[in-house]
């Protein structure tokens, strides 16, 4: 015969598997809805990745290269070269990676190299990349400035720079990777780990501009929203 004692404790039992059953359901529901909207987030933000060749008809202040990825310094020497801008900045140049080196990857515009380009050793990511263009910037009183990197990473490129240069014009010309399938992009796994990373670091950067623009009264938050236009 059962006891009353022994009654209690199978009626904590029972109470105890079903709260962890319940909170078991709603993880699983948290997970698939932070999934479903990291899903829904990733396809909006590759359909901002530029898919064609930039229009070269701008113009700007100055120029900005954030390096990193195929063809983008030799795209904005060629932008500079045609008098796109009036100065160039190399920012993210590996510490081994010399200017000699630098002119025979683009000896067409050799001369450039000793009136109109500078090289900016100290970034090491995309924010110290934003420093150090707001940096160069207001020293030589830039108001527009060409920013050029690859087309997946402009996104990115382009929140951190508004958040270090907010009332700097901003005119993106980006470079499509030759190697970036973004036909069937899920398709393939290596542009699909390349862009769901992109993407994280993209949410990341807009917080980090929500936040700083928060902390300063909130004027200019929208721009950390959108990623593609100026």
């Amino acid at each position: 015969m059962r006891t009353r004692s022994e009654d209690q404790t199978d009626n904590l039992r029972g109470a105890q598997r079903s709260s962890v059953l319940t909170a078991l359901r709603w993880l699983l529901l948290a997970t698939l809805a932070t999934v479903a909207l990291f899903g829904i987030g990733l396809l909006v933000f590759v359909s901002q990745i530029e898919k064609s060749p930039p229009n070269s008809n701008i113009q700007a202040d100055a120029i900005v290269v954030l390096t990193g990825g195929d063809s983008r310094v030799t795209e904005a020497v060629r932008l500079l070269a045609a008098g796109r801008g009036r100065r160039l900045l190399i920012s993210g140049v590996h510490p081994k990676t010399t200017t000699a080196m630098l002119r025979r990857i683009n000896p067409e515009a050799e001369r450039l190299f000793d009136c109109c380009i500078d090289l900016d050793r100290n970034a090491r990511d995309t924010i110290e990349n934003a420093d150090e263009t707001r940096r160069w910037a207001a020293e030589r009183g830039f108001r527009s400035v060409i920013v050029v990197t690859s087309s997946y990473h402009m996104p990115r490129g382009l929140v951190e720079l508004r958040r270090a240069l907010p009332s700097l014009e901003l005119i993106p010309y980006p470079v499509v990777p030759a190697r970036l399938r973004l036909d069937a992009w899920w398709a393939h796994p290596g542009t699909f780990r390349l862009l769901a990373s992109e993407y994280a670091k993209y949410v990341a950067s807009v917080a980090r501009c929500a936040g700083v623009r928060l902390m300063g009264g909130g004027r200019g938050i929208h721009g950390c929203f959108d990623p593609l236009s100026v």
